[in-house]
C-alpha cells in the first residue's frame, strides 16, 4: 500500500523558501511557491522573480516524507508545519483546490491579486469554472474587484488569488449540489 499523497503548506524560516525548493527539486519532490515579478529600484535593474509571501511552500508528499525532511534535511530546523487551528495537526490541502490555485498563481500574470483569507468573503459569491483561456476549468467564486469580474481561488483560510480581468463569456455559473 502507498502511503497517501497530500498538499502541505510549510513555513521555511530565515526567507529561504527558494533554496528548499531547489532541495526538494533536485529529490524529484512536487512542490509550489506563488511567486511574482518585481521591479528592483536603481536605474538598469531588470524584473526579478520573488515569492509572494516569504517563508511559505507547498509540498506534495507523503507525511513520513515530510517528517523526514524535518529530521534529515539540510534545512531541518527550518521547517515548520503549519497547523489547523480546529484539527490541531498539520493542516493539508485539498488536491482540486491546490491544482486550481496552481492553475493561477502559477502564471506569474501581473493582474493577479492575493488576498489574505481573512479579506475574503467568498460566501456571498456565486460557484463558477472559467470556460475558456489560460485558466479553462479552474473553479472558484466570482468576486467583483475595482470593477471588474475575477474569479477568486481560495486554500480555505489560508489563502486567496483573484484572476485578472476575465469577460463574463469566459465563466459559467456551477450548479448548487442538493
Amino acid at each position: 500500500m502507498t502511503p497517501e499523497m497530500a498538499w502541505y503548506p510549510l513555513r521555511v524560516t530565515y526567507s529561504r523558501e527558494m533554496k528548499f525548493k531547489a532541495y526538494l527539486d533536485a529529490l524529484g519532490i512536487e512542490n509550489f511557491i506563488p511567486l511574482h515579478y518585481v521591479q528592483p529600484e536603481g536605474s538598469g535593474a531588470k524584473r526579478k522573480l520573488v515569492p509572494v509571501v516569504h517563508n511559505l511552500i507547498f509540498v506534495r508528499a507523503a507525511q513520513a516524507t515530510v517528517q523526514s525532511l524535518k529530521r534529515t534535511s539540510p534545512f531541518a530546523d527550518q521547517i515548520r508545519y503549519i497547523m489547523s487551528l480546529t484539527e490541531r495537526r498539520p493542516l493539508t490541502i485539498p488536491p482540486k483546490q491546490m491544482r486550481d490555485f496552481i492553475a493561477v498563481a502559477g502564471t506569474y500574470e501581473e493582474q493577479l491579486l492575493y488576498l489574505p483569507a481573512d479579506e475574503v468573503r467568498l460566501q456571498a459569491g456565486d460557484r463558477v469554472r472559467i470556460t475558456g483561456g489560460i485558466w479553462a476549468g479552474v473553479e472558484g467564486h466570482l468576486l467583483r474587484v475595482k470593477g471588474d469580474c475575477r474569479v477568486v481561488v481560495e486554500i480555505r483560510g489560508f489563502m486567496a488569488v483573484a484572476t485578472a480581468a476575465l469577460h463574463p463569456s469566459l465563466v459559467e455559473k456551477i450548479p448548487e449540489k442538493k
